[in-house]
């Protein structure tokens, strides 16, 4: 197997290989960071690449390799870290450069997880600031692109995640996904995405933030993946407000599970905010169709989400005034927000209403088991193709865009994202399953078995060959 083959080998697969010593954790760590110092220029995926740290971390791996029998399950793969997220004596900027020194001395329950299960963490990923936005194109930073198609955005805020993933820059990525950051990423990059539920990923060293509304979760090239990273972290970190019971059995054997005489509803129309693009609706209706031929029931319908648009806003306003960065370090979108942030009573009311709704949204799961979506309402815009918008302008095209998303982030219910095929720009297209609280694994199944029918891990983007 060639560096390039290595290099897009499934994460899993990966594991593998380094159990049975055909490939050690250095000689990989070196293919990757080869590709990072090749590639990232142009493709802007990563802010910072902890080489240094990488390469003795790989090495102490290889030399264990010789005396350990006992590994954990991702022992010696590559993997990137949000740079939302803190990892110990590297510098987490959140997207802007008024952080460029800040460097935490303590790692995130998530990258507690992350190591523990034998990770090799190349560098921090690129995001929007502060995680606000679906595309990644930060003040200070060079923006992140597509590896599919270098004119446009691999989404945000988790862009520089699945762009590094996408391009061969990393194996499997951490993201974060606070109102489609995770999933919208991986449908702009052909990727698959897992947002999910509440409780299930810790948030570590904080609790509850914003209503619980964002979590930690994977990107990754298959569904396997995905599955195996959610399996590795998991599970209650101690003093968490929330917490799930660990799966039985794992998300990786859902993955082998056949799942039908499921209920599935499906829409390509989010009230009140739009109607999908033709791109983005023959996904959605292609989706359903194999789900049904798979042994499922379909029927087009689809939860209000109209009560959520207003207090979802207000929370998100609430997210940037949490920040604590000044209004002259911000960008205009984010000033704008800032400046619409009203009272405390008003963060509060706006929390219950989210409440309120998602509990009406949830109670739709009673007669359905799942919810098939477009993961955004139009295929990927360019980089740069809103900066000229007023901010009023741009955060209406952003509600619009991502429509599909936060109300799984209100309710704090699962989804998925994955890869239906390719639109006119030559950029991935993808769809999103919603399901019951705490059911991933179902999401996994229905994903993995149409995976098997209609498989893209043959697809590479040709920038990153």
């Amino acid at each position: 197997m060639n560096e390039i083959d290595l290099a897009f080998t499934p994460a899993v697969e990966l594991a593998r290989l380094i159990r049975h010593r055909e490939v050690s954790p250095l000689e990989l760590v070196e293919i990757y960071l080869q590709r990072i110092e090749r590639l990232n220029p142009q493709l802007g995926s990563y802010f910072t690449v902890t080489a240094e740290l990488a390469i003795a971390d790989a090495q102490a791996k290889t030399e264990m390799l010789a005396t350990s029998t006992e590994l954990p399950p991702f022992f010696g793969v590559p993997i990137s870290i949000k740079d939302l997220n803190a990892v110990a004596g590297v510098t987490c900027t959140y997207g802007n450069p008024a952080l460029l020194n800040n460097v935490p001395n303590y790692d995130d329950g998530v990258v507690t997880r992350i190591k523990q299960a034998g990770f090799t963490i190349l560098g921090k990923t690129a995001t929007s600031e502060i995680g606000s936005f679906p595309y990644t194109e930060p003040t200070g930073f060079p923006p992140a692109r597509n590896p599919w198609n270098l004119e446009y955005t691999p989404g945000g805020s988790s862009g520089g995640a699945a762009a590094a993933v996408a391009a061969g820059l990393c194996a499997i990525a951490q993201g974060s996904d606070g109102g489609g950051s995770i999933r919208g990423p991986a449908a702009c990059c052909g990727l698959v995405g897992i947002k999910p539920s509440r409780g299930r990923v810790t948030k570590a060293p904080v609790g509850d933030r914003l209503g619980g509304i964002a979590v930690n979760g994977p990107i990754a090239r298959t569904v396997a993946d995905a599955a195996a990273m959610l399996d590795a972290i998991s599970g209650y970190f101690t003093g968490d407000p929330y917490w799930l019971p660990d799966p039985e059995p794992s998300f990786l054997a859902a993955t082998q599970a056949k799942v039908s005489g499921l209920r599935i509803a499906f829409s390509t129309q989010i009230t009140p905010l739009g109607t999908a693009d033709a791109n983005c609706q023959q996904g959605v209706l292609q989706t359903v169709q194999l789900l049904e031929q798979l042994g499922n029931t379909v029927e087009e319908n689809c939860p209000d989400f109209s009560g959520l648009v207003e207090p979802f806003q207000i929370v998100w306003q609430a997210g940037v005034a949490a920040s604590g960065l000044p209004v002259e370090a911000l960008q205009p979108v984010n000033r704008w927000l800032l400046a619409r942030t009203g009272s405390i009573a008003e963060y509060l009311r706006a929390l219950s209403q989210l409440q309120i709704v998602s509990r009406q949204i949830v109670a739709f799961f009673d007669h359905f088991d799942v919810l098939v979506l477009p993961v955004y309402l139009h295929s990927p815009i360019r980089v740069g193709e809103w900066a000229a918008l007023s901010p009023e302008e741009a955060f209406q095209n952003i509600m619009r865009w991502v429509a599909p998303c936060p109300a799984a982030n209100a309710t704090g219910q699962p989804a998925i994202a994955f890869p239906v095929g390719f639109d006119s720009h030559g950029v991935p297209m993808s769809v999103q399953l919603v399901g019951k609280p705490a059911a991933e694994a179902t999401l996994i199944s229905l994903a993995a078995q149409i995976e098997t029918a209609k498989p893209w891990l043959q697809h590479r983007p040709a920038f990153a060959s």
